[in-house]
């Protein structure tokens, strides 16, 4: 039987959890996601986990915030103005938007501040600077 090795496609359950067992993410109601071993398409934590893993194993990893998403970084909360809002916005703590760069490529930031006309965004990526837990089942080897 073969052993999960770099440049392996990969089918998995996972089940992704924060330090206090909160359930930010899972497969098993969905479809088994599907990725390429050494593509960077998931965390580096997460890929490290699976290599010499063989169909039917099942792991449980604990993943450092430095090789999930990151340290949290102050750099990337900025303070704008409301009015450099969409217009007609009512700006909420939690609330989703999309920054352009001047490539043209999207950033999506989140809104963590409100207060009076100052509206905190952050472009950090809602897991940074967390340690998440994966419970995963290696479901095909491909």
């Amino acid at each position: 039987m073969s052993i999960i090795k770099d440049g392996d496609t990969v089918k998995v359950h996972y089940t992704g959890k924060l330090q206090n067992g909160e359930v930010f993410d899972s497969s098993v109601e969905r479809e088994p996601l599907e990725f390429t071993l050494g593509q960077g398409q998931l965390i580096p934590g997460f890929e490290k986990a699976i290599i010499g893993l063989k169909v039917g194993d099942s792991t449980t990893t604990n993943i450092p915030s430095a090789e999930a998403y990151g340290d949290h970084n102050p750099e990337m909360e900025v303070q704008v103005e409301k009015a450099q809002l969409p217009e007609g916005m009512e700006p909420q703590v939690g609330m989703q938007l999309q920054l352009n760069q001047p490539n043209g490529q999207a950033i999506p930031v989140q809104i963590t501040k409100v207060e009076g006309e100052q509206v905190t965004i952050d472009a950090n990526h809602p897991l940074a600077g967390k340690d998440l837990t994966f419970d995963i089942e290696v479901v095909e080897i491909a």
